[in-house]
This record gives structure tokens, C-alpha cells and sequence, in this order.
């Protein structure tokens, strides 16, 4: 999905909501357990209860690779059973160089065919060009975290003055465009928000920590939205689990009707002073 694709989709849907899929065996209800494939049939119904209020699925992969080769399937089916015109992430934080750095991305743009990545940028450049080099894909790049862990280097003053997470956004910008480069940033770092909106103007953000991590919805658009909205807020707990009887699928459904009811008056609310 390209970016032009993308904005038209958050414009028609008047959602910039992102739902992670980040499906753990353990919490789902108790009878799914009786389905071959729980975890699928889980997911399955989460996105037929919310596809026409969000814009995207995230998946992060570490709750599909524990599962083994088993895993892995389930992520395919998962994968492909979301409908075309939704934007899907696999969250699988790669970072390596060189030729691994390409086979990583052939895993996810090719084999399962998700439009974008996150990549940790911690060994710079030649590990994060390889996934720029597939066309209507996307490197969604770490850039300022939600974790508690963010101060430990993200936050520290460099040289100048400068946080190292600024110098990462920086080198960012002179590797991708704002057509297949994204980059990671926290709903928790509200302080940072406009410093990181200011510095680079065009990105998409993908932002999670809203709802369970305490994350404010409101603030972080105001802060974070540029004129093509610029944001795929991402809500996991908050959704999937809202319901764990055999209604969860409808209660997954009301908690995402909450967030793209909210989403739709904040984008409404911001056309009048950035032009989305």
C-alpha cells in the first residue's frame, strides 16, 4: 500500500486506528480452545468485527514465532485472511546487515506479503536500506519508545545537545522518503511529541501505548497529526481482550467504535488548522 492509498483510506474511514493483533493462547477465551487452530479463529473474528473501523493491522510476530512452525502458519492465515485496502504491520523489530538484513525483508514484503516492518536501527544504515528497496513497502523505524527502558539510550543528550533518538530520526530522513519510511513513536512521550512532529514534518508515526499502556488519544493527535493526518495510533489490549465470553468479538467491536468515534472528531477538529 502506498502512501496516497493509505491517507485516502484514513479519510474514508475517518480512522487512523491500528488494532495489534498480538494474540496470546493464554488470554483468549476459553472456547476457542476447541478449534484447531484457537489462535486463528480468534484473530478471524476480531477482524470481522472491526475491519470497517480501523486502518490497519499490526501483528508482532514474537506471539506467532513461540508457537513454532505452528506459529508461523497461524501468522499466514492471519495475514491472509485480512482484507485488501487495510494496512498490515509485522512488528518483528529485525535489524541486521547486508544480506540478512534482505532476507528479513523477503520474509515479510514477499513470503507474507505485509506492507511494512518495524526495524531497529541500532546498527545503522546498511541494516535498514534493504527494506526500503521493495516498492510499496515500508521500514516503520524505532524511534522513540514507549518502554520504560527509552531513557536508558533513546533520551540520553549526545554532543550538542541533541537526544540520540533525534540523531536516529534525522539519519532516517536522509535514508527512506515519507512515501516507504515510518518510524515508531510512543503515545507515552507526549513531552517529546511536538519536538519529534517539528523535526520531521511529513512521516506517518505509528504510535503505540494508547489505552493499556496509558497513552492520551486526544493529546497525542493534537501534538503528532500533520496535514495528511500522519498517524496510525495502535490499541492491542484494549481491543482484542475489551471481552473474554463468547461476545468478545462484540465487545472488541464497541471498544474499536470508541476509538474511531474519537478519531473521526479529532480529524474533523484538525482539518480547520492543518488541512487534513
Amino acid at each position: 500500500m502506498n502512501r496516497q492509498e493509505l491517507v485516502h483510506t484514513i479519510r474514508e474511514k475517518q480512522s487512523y486506528l491500528c488494532i495489534g493483533l498480538d494474540t496470546d493462547l493464554h488470554r483468549i477465551p476459553r472456547h476457542l480452545h476447541a478449534h484447531a487452530d484457537p489462535v486463528f479463529a480468534f484473530n478471524k473474528a476480531i477482524i470481522d468485527a472491526t475491519k470497517d473501523l480501523c486502518v490497519s493491522y499490526k501483528i508482532n510476530t514474537a506471539f506467532y514465532e513461540c508457537m513454532g512452525i505452528r506459529g508461523w502458519e497461524t501468522l499466514q492465515r492471519t495475514i491472509e485472511y485480512i482484507p485488501e485496502g487495510i494496512f498490515t504491520i509485522a512488528d518483528a523489530k529485525r535489524g541486521d546487515i547486508g544480506n540478512t538484513a534482505t532476507q528479513y525483508a523477503k520474509t515479510f514484503f514477499d513470503t507474507f506479503q505485509f506492507d511494512s516492518v518495524t526495524v531497529a536501527p541500532y546498527m545503522g544504515k546498511d541494516s535498514v536500506t534493504p527494506f526500503l528497496e521493495f516498492s510499496g513497502k515500508w521500514a516503520i523505524l524505532l524511534g522513540l519508545t514507549s518502554n520504560e527502558g527509552s531513557g536508558d539510550f533513546q533520551l540520553q543528550r549526545m554532543e550538542g545537545g541533541e537526544y540520540l533518538y533525534e540523531k536516529v530520526l534525522r539519519a532516517g530522513t536522509s535514508w527512506g522518503s515519507a512515501d516507504n519510511l515510518m518510524f515508531v513513536v510512543g503515545a507515552t512521550q507526549t513531552e517529546q511529541m511536538a519536538r519529534i512532529r517539528a523535526l520531521v514534518p511529513d512521516h506517518f508515526f505509528l504510535v503505540p501505548g494508547v489505552g493499556a499502556q496509558g497513552g492520551d488519544l486526544a493529546q497525542i493527535s493534537q501534538l503528532g497529526m500533520n496535514k495528511d493526518c500522519g498517524l496510525l495510533v495502535n490499541v492491542s489490549r484494549g481491543i482484542i481482550y475489551a471481552g473474554n465470553g463468547e461476545d468478545f468479538a462484540t465487545d472488541a467491536r464497541q471498544a474499536a467504535q470508541q476509538y474511531q468515534t474519537a478519531m473521526a472528531d479529532l480529524l474533523a477538529r484538525t482539518t480547520q488548522t492543518v488541512g487534513v
